[in-house]
């Protein structure tokens, strides 16, 4: 049986247990693994440049390279062999001959095993295929591969296994890859974005003495030398405002953030975040940015305005909707009026003809947004804004001045996920200190995700936040969408798993 084939545990220990002995017999020579060797060329740079040349042009004027890469086809003949390595950049063909290789050299590479390393020097040529390919006149084994590579065509076929041992799925897989060159894009292009608006990049703390920013539970962690417990940033938002506060007054930061939550398509405890805040603005300049952003990043990267979603069509260039949580209630489901979505009884009675859990003590504005969040988000598929959220959800925005009972604040929904939240911040100091006292009751009634009362933050806005501005984007989310991932896990590279057992 080939190493292409299926293989059993019993035939992998087999593999391994060979590869090991061809190992031991490198060490003899003092040769296993080397470092001497320096690449020159990448293989996708080699195609770009003489894939459309012709032969008789590439035989008349020799071009030398040097590529190094894995070797994952290898088809030995006689007195010649064909081979294909893997770089970062992509593939390219080896013609491997007694001729111009040497015999020994030929003899050694019959030897080799897919998932080696190899360095390679020699001259281009155009195969009678087509293929631009390496004329070896040297090759050396500069890292030997114990353990041999996923099925030759198929990759990994285990979903776990992909997420587990997300390297055998990078070295198999192009589709995967793609995704996480397209990631390595999306991220470069929104620091471009802020860049170019004038915005500073900053770092804020992982470790955070009182978790906010958010309404989520937090890792805890210790600190040895300072004797106390730290919580993993739920949000930098907090500390962004201390630095509008401090001047800084447009800042953004592509962050790292944890909570400890449920896992599924959607969540992953550790996931990144973009948050960006800007003086003298308000929700209503952040809806508009974001759809800009959002709209540039698709052409920017994927050279058009117009995605697939999982087989569902979606047209970045149209508006995006904005519409109140009641609103996007009715729109799916007009049975309900205006007037019974403002009747806490029969909001009540709703819930909990769904089976839609609620508290004793909520008032209308949670009730809403609860039959909402069962109801209608995930009926969000084109880009959405639900605006107008209820101030008893939403401790960090700023009360509408029209309605109290609302605050300047949205969430943005495409594909029936939550793609970004933002709002006018509310920058008065007695009212952020009442909110957070509210959350402090909540806190003590039971609730593990309501935020902590931090007196440095009040102390801050009591030095004056000017008004401003605030959001943030899930790019996690935002990547599965312009990549057409169907899972988180899919655009992180190595996702939170159960322990293996």
């Amino acid at each position: 049986m080939s190493e292409q084939e299926q293989k059993t545990p019993q035939n992998t220990n087999q593999i391994i247990a060979e590869r090991r002995a061809k190992l031991a017999t490198l060490r003899e020579t003092g040769a296993a693994f080397p470092n001497d060797f320096r690449r020159n060329h990448l293989a996708s740079d080699l195609h770009k440049k003489y894939g459309d040349q012709s032969n008789d042009t590439l035989e008349k004027d020799p071009i030398s390279v040097e590529v190094a890469g894995r070797m994952i086809l290898k088809r030995v003949m006689g007195k010649a062999s064909f081979a294909t390595i893997q770089d970062m950049s992509g593939h390219i063909q080896l013609y491997i001959s007694n001729d111009i290789t040497g015999e020994s050299a030929h003899a050694a590479f019959k030897h080799f095993d897919l998932g080696d390393i190899l360095g390679v020097h020699g001259t281009l040529f155009i195969t009678k295929s087509g293929e631009l390919t390496i004329r070896v006149k040297s090759l050396r084994l500069l890292t030997k591969s114990l353990r041999p590579l996923p099925e030759k065509f198929h990759g990994l076929t285990d979903q776990e296994q992909k997420y587990r041992q997300r390297y055998l799925d990078l070295i198999s897989n192009e589709d995967t890859r793609k995704v996480f060159l397209t990631r390595s894009r999306i991220i470069q292009s929104i620091r471009t974005f802020f860049e170019e608006r004038g915005y500073l990049e900053v770092e804020t703390p992982m470790m955070h003495p009182i978790p906010g920013g958010a309404a989520a539970r937090p890792f805890i962690t210790h600190h040895n030398a300072l004797n106390m417990d730290f919580y993993l940033r739920i949000a930098p938002e907090l500390y962004l405002k201390r630095l509008v506060v401090s001047g800084m007054e447009k800042v953004f930061e592509i962050n790292r953030s944890f909570r400890n939550e449920g896992i599924s398509t959607r969540h992953n405890p550790e996931f990144t975040m973009l948050e960006f805040y800007e003086a003298y603005q308000d929700h209503i300049y952040l809806m508009n940015l974001t759809e800009t952003l959002i709209r540039e990043l698709a052409i920017k990267v994927l050279g058009t305005t117009e995605i697939s979603y999982q087989g569902y069509k979606i047209n970045l260039s149209n508006p995006f909707l904005r519409l109140s949580i009641t609103q996007a209630i009715q729109k799916f489901h007009p049975e309900h009026t205006d007037a019974q979505l403002n009747d806490r009884a029969y909001l009540i009675k709703k819930l909990e003809a769904l089976n839609i859990s609620y508290k004793p003590e909520d008032g209308i504005g949670k009730l809403q947004l609860s039959l909402f969040d069962e109801t209608t988000e995930h009926l969000l598929m084109d880009p959405t804004f639900i605006v107008d959220y209820p101030s008893d959800v939403s401790p960090l925005a700023r009360r509408n001045d029209k309605n109290p009972g609302v605050t300047d604040r949205f969430e943005l929904y495409i594909t029936g996920r939550e793609m970004a939240n933002g709002f006018s911040e509310l920058n008065d100091p007695e009212d952020q200190a009442a909110r957070f006292q509210e959350q402090v009751r909540a806190k003590e009634s039971g609730d593990k995700e309501a935020m902590h009362y931090d007196g440095d933050y009040i102390r801050a806005l009591e030095h004056g936040l000017p008004p401003t501005a605030g959001e943030g984007i899930g790019i996690d989310r935002l990547i599965m969408l312009l990549t057409d991932s169907p899972s988180i896990r899919d655009v992180i590279l190595f996702p939170h798993l159960r322990r293996e057992d």
